[in-house]
């Protein structure tokens, strides 16, 4: 994903900003800087993250890596392995099935609850996805880091309409750890198409005020979306299991 693309809720930390900030926790801020490594793809699944050149590049001892790390594994991100170390999750398709069906059901409501936004927060919500669909249209044939980062802002932006900090905080660990899965699903231009006509179709019914057909719209969405992955899965020499974490 290119550094001017950035996933909606990433917050950007680098080695300047930790002296700017030494009142902050230091593993939050390794963590926060692990985690803009995973979700821009620099870490990909499966890889091992290596804690001293962690420490050395942000210039913190190997203890705040080691916490950041923890708080990490704890939200399902990353796996430590005895005698191994510590390596980006790969997902089996059970559990990306279950997210799936979770992030569906999340996406739904947020449809729901956006289509019933009063006329000032309705307007203002419509004015960032009918921006966000044209920059997806423009995206599509060829920008793909830009697509991705589009349709994330897209979905983030319903989801935020709601004003549900509990909806808002469990729905970035969703799709955080849907991540990887669903840049693969999106490298294919079929897949991207028929995203595009999805959101437009969800637009039009926030913007008529139709709950629940925005509901069902976004809940198939999610659901075909899961579906395009399984066919790209298949296809593909290297199926998501434990097993291939080296």
């Amino acid at each position: 994903m290119s550094a001017d693309q950035p996933l909606p809720w990433l917050t950007e930390s680098s080695a300047e900003r930790f002296n700017a900030v030494r009142d902050t926790s230091l593993a939050k801020l390794v963590r926060d800087d692990v985690l803009a490594l995973i979700l821009k793809g620099v870490l990909t699944a499966g890889q091992r993250i290596n804690e001293p050149d962690v420490a050395a590049r942000l210039g913190v001892s190997r203890v705040p890596v080691r916490e950041a790390l923890r708080e990490l594994e704890s939200s399902g991100l990353v796996v430590a392995r005895k005698h191994a170390g510590v390596f980006v999750r790969q997902l089996d398709e059970p559990e990306i099935r279950d997210l799936y069906q979770l992030r569906s059901l999340l996406d739904g409501f947020a449809g729901r609850q956006a289509a019933l936004l009063p006329a000032d927060r309705k307007a203002a919500l419509l004015a960032i996805l009918v921006d966000s669909v044209q920059i997806m249209k423009d995206a599509a044939s060829d920008d793909l880091p830009r697509y991705y980062s589009e349709n994330l802002r897209f979905h983030w932006a319903l989801v935020e309409a709601v004003g549900n900090q509990s909806l808002t905080e469990t729905y970035r660990g969703i799709v955080q750890k849907l991540h990887l899965s669903r840049l693969k699903n999106l490298s294919q231009t079929t897949g991207m198409q028929a995203s595009v006509a999805d959101h437009l179709q969800i637009v039009e019914a926030v913007r008529q005020g139709e709950p629940q057909r925005c509901e069902a719209l976004m809940t198939r969405h999610v659901s075909q979306a899961h579906q395009r992955l399984l066919a790209s899965t298949a296809s593909d020499s290297t199926p998501i299991t434990p097993e291939t974490i080296p």
